[in-house]
């Protein structure tokens, strides 16, 4: 930048600042301020021309006075002239005045515009850093449609400096963000992601900022990056702090672009080149392990910087969801946060934590801390880090730890702060619900949960205990002594009126033989609340009590007097006295067998997402991302109350929707049915043996096919324009799959054809039903599609998922293999050490042995093992193996036709980096295929 010159001091600028600050009142600076005005105004106007310098003194005068508020309705077109001048100052206040005081609107915005085009051609490296520095401030349509096409060939060029690139590579980033329609992508697009090897870190810097953004909605444009930004950090994340010194802030080599790589790749899939996939690898390892050293100053800056640097990685790996032993570090090492002093740490290792939970191979590693998590609920002392806490716990719940869970939440709950109570309240609910062994166990929670919180709990968790109670036979007894019990105490939420009222007029006849829940008393216990609610509640208990007529005809009378009463026939409220006075007449003038019928006992509620579940997602706002990607890690033994899934004869047609699934879950609505297929139609025969149109499988479908093995959700295939997601769940033989298709531009697809293919031996095999989906994707949408599994008999094949379409007039063919295995079909079955081995000599015929020796393709981690193991659908057996280092696991493969015994055993040789995998069961088939399986995982 130039150097000031002495003349520049501006002295006439000092005092009047000096003056306006020495005013005692807010009356003598506006009466300073309106005399300055004047005179500026009589120098503006008089006869004699003004040098450049008293223009800019002037200049900066009025651009003082807007600040301190108030209006100013000249000087513009001096400040203007100011831009032709070749002293730096002077054309720095003139820029200055035009960023802060002319709108886009202005007269003068096209001789604003000519002077900056001026200077972006003068080559002056200072001139076209103002020039670009006032477009981007401004950041109007106008500047857009001026100098979009310009300053991309500037950004380029190979002649620009390297302080003018930084300022391109911003501005265009400015114009991109108010007018992206206007910023023209071409060749200069492919000459940019260059920049990220400039040998200038600013350039680089600025770069990223600017390729990150372009690259959300152009991922194709700019897919090149990945490698780029992958060398790129890995020459950061090894460098010493020394060798960046312009760049090191507070001994961390430029923690800023570090972050800004590490962004720029969460904008795409884990590199398909195993070459960049491993250097990635080594550069987030490297990361983890520098968090794991001791600082290099006390500094908070230090300390900052380096967590910055970290989370971001943390994010990058949790994108990606592909490398088990860096998802169980990132877990390990936020699990070293979550007892920080620092509140921001503890805040975002929480928040980190519960994406993490989302995973199948961080879920157990991300449980190892509800210890620590539950504690930081009792003792955190800011309300947004316990509601992370809350957070992580339900991300975190699974079958074996939910009754501990919910006890916590529940005892939060009576101290929680009333912002985040409605929230806690769904949470507890849904939880109580999907994790429910024992229903008992449900019914107890959910009415501790009013009576802990009532006013929070909505008409949604009172309905969903309604629904569940009548569906479910085994716990209307104990539900309706429940709530009895529960309406004795003097004071009741209201809520647990209608409940109460709802299930005692539906099932109180169930503990009617009690002496102490008589019809009568319960009539009464009732009847003593009736008062005290309103008039919802009030119309319930009236429907209740006619219930009790058909259910205990003694009592008949009893009711027919209340029924009778002024208060209720001559009730102010119009549904009140319309019920009483039909309710009446219905148990005067009906017989028997007319009251019994007209009364009888509610149907079971058909099956369908929870309207609790549905509320919370709601209440948490839209989110940004997709369905798939929050969905929580589900896996087939964790989940109860949903109904039992179709059978396999069903058509195609009548497959129930997906809130309706295996195992209760949540599933978005399911994307509307096209028109039905013809001859060319949108969805060909799922079965169809002429696979000739279906394109050959997409690179590195394999490879995403092996990872399902051990998991059920996750994104199965992506490109620059599609991605495909998978969520299933699997009981005995019988399975359901949800395939998420994304589309990732803006552009619709059309004619959008998934197909199903499978061989002749695969058909007998193995049952798939499905249905079509809109034939069109909207940009940036998803559609789901439920695919209904049935395991005949045990198979070896995949079937193979064929994607038809057009985007932008191209025709577009995709295959993937759909991750249908037999070990989906797997049941854990836990043993005793006894009854392992005796099975295990059972199964002793060579035919029914397959033994593998094989050398390990990942890090032998003891926990990244047992997770698999699991994943992969057996029972893990703990202390079975007289070697403390084997691990062993049992289950049952399901198929319709037979059920078929399967034990394991893995030996792992830490020193030869070997393994040996021996499978047992009662068929050589699947042996084989189990063996085949598994042994691809370690």
């Amino acid at each position: 930048m130039p150097a000031v010159s002495k003349g520049d001091g501006m002295r006439g600028l000092a005092v009047f600042i000096s003056d306006i600050r020495n005013c005692k009142s807010k009356e003598a600076e506006i009466k300073r301020i309106n005399k300055e005005l004047a005179n500026i105004r009589s120098k503006f106007k008089g006869d004699r021309a003004l040098d450049g310098y008293s223009k800019k003194k002037y200049v900066c005068k009025l651009l003082f006075i807007f600040l301190l508020g108030h209006d100013i309705d000249f000087g513009h077109m001096e400040a203007v002239n100011l831009l032709s001048s070749n002293r730096y100052t002077e054309k720095q206040i003139g820029y200055l005045f035009i960023s802060v005081l002319v709108n886009s609107n202005s007269e003068l915005i096209r001789l604003i515009n000519n002077a900056i085009k001026n200077d972006l051609a003068s080559r002056n490296p200072t001139f076209m850093g103002l020039a670009l520095h006032c477009i981007a401030n401004v950041g109007s349509r106008e500047m857009a449609e001026a100098f979009a096409g310009e300053i991309p060939r500037i950004l380029v060029a190979g002649d620009t400096m390297d302080s003018v690139k930084q300022s391109a590579a911003l501005c265009l980033l400015r114009l991109y963000r108010t007018s992206p329609d206007l910023v023209p992508m071409g060749d200069w697009t492919s000459r940019v992601v260059h920049l990220l090897n400039d040998q200038h870190l600013g350039v680089v810097t600025a770069a990223t900022s600017l390729i990150t953004t372009l690259a959300q909605k152009n991922p194709e444009e700019f897919k090149t990056s990945v490698s780029l930004a992958v060398s790129r950090l890995s020459r950061i994340v090894t460098s010493a702090s020394t060798d960046l010194q312009d760049y090191t802030y507070y001994f961390v080599p430029a923690p800023w672009l570090s972050v800004k790589l590490l962004r720029l790749l969460q904008c795409y899939p884990p590199p398909e080149d195993p070459a960049v996939r491993g250097r990635l690898t080594e550069c987030l390892e490297a990361i983890l392990n520098k968090a794991q050293e001791p600082p290099k100053s006390k500094k908070v800056q230090h300390s900052n910087a380096k967590n910055a640097v970290l989370f971001e990685a943390i994010s990058l790996v949790i994108h990606h969801d592909s490398e088990p032993n860096l998802l169980v570090r990132a877990c390990n090492q936020l699990g070293q946060f979550l007892q920080h002093r620092e509140t921001n740490l503890r805040y975002l290792a929480l928040e980190s934590m519960c994406t993490l939970a989302s995973s199948e191979f961080s879920h157990e590693a991300v449980k190892t801390h509800i210890e620590t998590v539950i504690n930081a609920l009792k003792t955190e002392r800011d309300v947004s880090v316990r509601q992370r806490a809350v957070d992580l716990l339900y991300a975190m719940c699974d079958r074996s730890n939910a009754q501990q869970i919910v006890a916590e939440m529940l005892s939060y709950l009576e101290t929680a702060d009333y912002s985040i109570r409605e929230e806690i309240v769904l949470k507890v609910a849904i939880l109580a619900e999907k994790y429910a062994v024992d229903y008992t166990w449900y019914v107890d929670t959910i009415l501790n949960l009013i009576r802990i919180a009532g006013d929070y709990v909505s008409e949604e968790v009172w309905y969903r205990v309604i629904q569940i109670v009548i569906n479910r036979d085994d716990v209307q007894g104990y539900a309706a002594k429940t709530v009895f019990e529960a309406l004795q105490a003097s004071a009741c939420h209201e809520n647990l009126v209608k409940v109460g009222g709802y299930i005692l007029g539906e099932f109180g006849n169930l503990i009617a033989g009690d002496p102490r829940s008589s019809p009568l008393t319960q009539f009464h216990l009732l009847h003593s609340k009736f008062h005290l609610c309103s008039v919802p509640t009030r119309a319930l208990l009236l429907s209740t009590y006619i219930k009790f007529v058909n259910l205990f005809p003694e009592v008949k009378g009893t009711i027919q007097d209340v029924l009778r009463s002024d208060s209720q026939l001559k009730n102010a409220d119009v549904e009140l006295q319309q019920r009483a006075v039909e309710y009446l007449r219905l148990s005067t003038v009906a017989s028997t067998d007319i009251l019994a019928t007209v009364l009888e006992e509610m149907p079971p509620f058909p099956e369908r997402e929870s309207s609790i579940l549905a509320k919370l997602k709601k209440k948490k706002g839209p989110s940004t991302v997709t369905d798939l990607e929050e969905a929580k890690r589900e896996r087939s033994a964790d989940v109860n109350g949903g109904p039992e899934p179709a059978p396999a004869s069903t058509s195609a047609v009548s497959t129930p929707s997906p809130s309706a699934d295996l195992l209760g879950l949540g599933a978005a609505p399911p994307a509307p049915a096209g028109p039905p297929p013809s001859s060319g139609g949108l969805l060909v025969d799922v079965f169809s043996d002429s696979p000739s149109a279906a394109a050959p499988l997409a690179p590195g479908s394999e490879d995403n096919f092996a990872r399902f093995v051990c998991k059920n959700n996750g994104v199965l295939f992506e490109n620059q324009l599609l991605q495909i997601g998978l969520k299933s769940e699997f009981r005995q033989n019988l399975g359901r799959m949800f395939i998420f298709y994304g589309n990732k531009t803006s552009t619709q697809f059309l004619n959008f054809t998934p197909t199903l293919i499978c061989s002749d031996d695969l058909q007998a095999n193995l049952s798939l039903q499905t249905k079509p989906v809109d034939p069109a994707v909207d940009g940036g949408a998803q559609v789901q599609q439920a695919v209904n599994i049935e395991c005949v008999s045990d198979f070896t094949e995949a079937p193979v998922l064929n994607i038809q379409f057009r985007y932008g007039g191209t025709f577009q063919n995709v295959s993937v293999k759909l991750p249908i295995t037999l070990n989906k079909f797997f049941q854990p079955t836990e043993m005793a050490s006894q009854d392992f081995f005796q099975r295990w000599k059972q199964l002793s015929n060579p035919q029914q042995e397959v033994q593998s020796i094989f050398k390990a393709k990942h890090p032998m981690d003891t926990e990244v093992t047992k997770a698999k193991i699991i994943g992969f659908g057996s029972a893990l057996l703990e202390e079975v193996d007289p070697n403390p280092a084997n691990f062993v696991g049992a289950g049952i493969i399901h198929t319709r036709t037979a059920q078929i015994g399967c034990l394991l055993r893995l030996e792992p040789n830490l020193q030869a980096q070997m393994y040996r995998l021996t499978l047992r069961t009662s068929r050589e088939t699947v042996s084989q295929r189990l063996c085949e399986l598994l042994s691809e995982q370690f």
